[in-house]
């Protein structure tokens, strides 16, 4: 029987298992945040920024700073509808409202106009998600930040590898954030970063990632405001020291499987993550979305796809379709992409044998769709 193509996996070697190990048997009392310091310092310098904070999640991350740039009730946050809930959730858990605006349609990340056309005297911020791997326009809209002093915050989950113009995303906003999930490019299991280049800004994310205690407290249980706790363990970040040290290799893994995907799909009638001059992709996670006016159904290919042992994923609904949220039908590229896309199985030990496979299932649908 032909071996399961899952649509994604960590690439974990000995290093990883050594880290790890040795965190779990000396990583204690004196030692509890060595390997924590390690990965933060690392991942500053790989990603061109002045100050890191390791995280439980992306999610707390973004939470933690969200509330130390004083977004609170009434506020609105600006962020596209295509996405997936982490990056709204900690809005609503702060009491402010996500402002759902549509994509555009290549990168399938925040049309900047619209976001500028969203923008009320209660907007207080606006979060780039690069989402896949691929990148939001950050000159635009960093202009449209500057020209109505507003913050853009960057939620880099997803585009570990990606760059704009020689800058690495997650570096060029207020702060960024990023996620080391089970399924991404660099993996603590669990786990998040939170960056930014702002001394201020670091030291008040430090101060609530730590129960509220500030760092030169010297009043021992003593916090100085409510804060919380998301803070990532030793033995992740012994596995993110591992990882880190390794992101070159990995990011090369994530771009052979795209680009062997793109060879093999380029005479099909879809379009795939998009690089425009002067970026880098990560490809986080290779995606097609097929053309408007082409048969195409997601959820029999799915079919087709477990049929044949592979797995595959849907597209982000917009947040808007979501019942916790009113629906967004004006956001038309949206509320179409989720119907005409989908995402490839993507992991480092992915072999060209194993993409030629799901190459051919998705040629078959589209062919047989098309008849």
């Amino acid at each position: 029987m032909m071996s399961r193509i899952y649509y994604t996996k960590p690439s974990i070697t000995e290093r990883e298992i050594a880290y790890a190990t040795d965190a779990a048997a000396n990583g204690w009392g004196e030692r509890c945040y060595e390997y924590i310091d390690r990965f933060e310092k690392l991942f500053c310098a790989h990603l061109g920024v002045n100050y890191a904070i390791a995280t439980a999640s992306c999610t707390g991350a973004m939470h933690m700073g969200l509330a130390a740039i004083g977004i609170g009730p009434g506020d609105e946050v600006i962020l596209a509808d295509t996405n997936w809930i982490a990056s709204a959730a900690p809005i609503t858990y702060l009491g402010a409202q996500p402002v759902f605006v549509d994509v555009l349609p290549d990168s399938w990340c925040i049309n900047p106009q619209k976001a500028e056309e969203a923008i009320t005297s209660r907007t207080k911020a606006i979060i780039a998600v690069h989402l896949y791997g691929n990148l939001c326009d950050m000159d635009a809209l960093l202009a449209i930040g500057k020209r109505h002093g507003i913050p853009i915050i960057e939620d880099a989950a997803e585009a570990i590898g990606s760059q704009w113009h020689g800058k690495r995303a997650g570096s060029m906003g207020i702060f960024g954030t990023f996620s080391f999930h089970g399924t991404k490019t660099l993996t603590t299991g669990e786990g998040g970063m939170f960056v930014t280049q702002d001394a201020d800004l670091y030291e008040k994310v430090l101060t609530l990632s730590n129960h509220g205690r500030a760092r030169g407290q010297s009043k021992q249980f003593w916090p100085d405001m409510v804060g919380f706790k998301y803070k990532m363990s030793n033995i992740q970040a012994a596995i993110g020291c591992a990882q880190i040290e390794r992101i070159d290799e990995l990011i090369a893994g994530k771009r052979r499987v795209f680009e062997h995907y793109a060879s093999q799909l380029e005479d099909l009638p879809l379009a795939m993550n998009p690089e425009p001059p002067g970026t880098i992709n990560g490809y986080w996670m290779p995606t097609v979305v097929i053309d408007e006016g082409t048969p195409f159904d997601r959820e029999i290919l799915l079919e087709e796809f477990k049929k044949n042992r592979i797995d595959g994923r849907v597209f982000f609904w917009p947040l808007s379709m979501l019942p916790m949220f009113d629906d967004k039908p004006e956001n038309g590229i949206s509320y179409g992409l989720c119907q005409r896309a989908i995402n490839l199985p993507t992991y480092h030990d992915l072999t060209s044998s194993n993409i030629d496979q799901v190459a051919k299932v998705l040629r078959a649908h589209i062919k047989r769709v098309e008849q």
